[in-house]
């Protein structure tokens, strides 16, 4: 009777510890199957999103070099977080979102530049590019960068990557109504830059 017994107790024993490696596994096969679909989804916002955020990068920092380094950090970042990522449609909203934190970086380093006895000329805004991407353009550029910080990134991801205003307020982690004034003024500040040098 107790050899039946320890048969019985050997088998069910048997039975749950291969019930919980096939769970593991299949568990294990989930996760990887969760990290291959989001490692897809990331390279497929890369393709289809890396030159427009560069551009965007490139509208608030000034010079292409720093944006491409911008917006390939925004996206290592991401990777690295990758089996973090349960919601693929929040993505593009995140990386929009650290490109223009980043670019709040550059910008507040090169404010401590002048401090350390460096200057820095982006060269974007330099007299070759200006000649290259004419003289209207060049106002443009010139009068955008002479707009405070949140002015000009509202007026980037408005017009230039055609965000409304609740993306904007994700993107910059403001509310709807900031956006709205920073827009405003931003606009009236270019008008009144650009009627000044015309």
């Amino acid at each position: 009777m107790e050899d039946a017994v320890e048969d019985t107790a050997g088998s069910w024993q048997r039975e749950t510890a291969g019930e919980a490696a096939g769970e593991a596994a299949k568990d294990t096969a989930r996760e990887e199957t969760r990290a291959a679909e989001a490692k897809l989804a990331l390279v497929t916002l890369f393709r289809e999103h890396q030159l427009s955020l560069t551009r965007t990068a490139l509208m608030i920092v000034g010079d292409r070099p720093t944006a491409e380094d911008v917006v390939q950090d925004a996206f290592v970042e991401m990777h690295r977080r990758i089996d973090r990522i349960t919601d693929h449609d929040r993505m593009l909203p995140y990386v929009r979102a650290a490109v223009v934190n980043r670019c709040r970086s550059v910008l507040r380093r090169r404010r401590l530049a002048p401090r350390l006895w460096r200057t820095y000329e982006p060269p974007v805004w330099s007299a070759e590019s200006a000649a290259l991407i004419g003289e209207d353009r060049a106002a443009v550029f010139h009068a955008l960068r002479r707009l405070p910080e949140r002015q000009r990134e509202a007026l980037v991801l408005r017009y230039y990557l055609d965000l409304d205003e609740p993306e904007i307020a994700e993107v910059m982690g403001i509310s709807r109504s900031t956006v709205r004034s920073a827009t405003s003024r931003a606009l009236a500040a270019l008008a009144r830059d650009l009627g000044e040098e015309s």
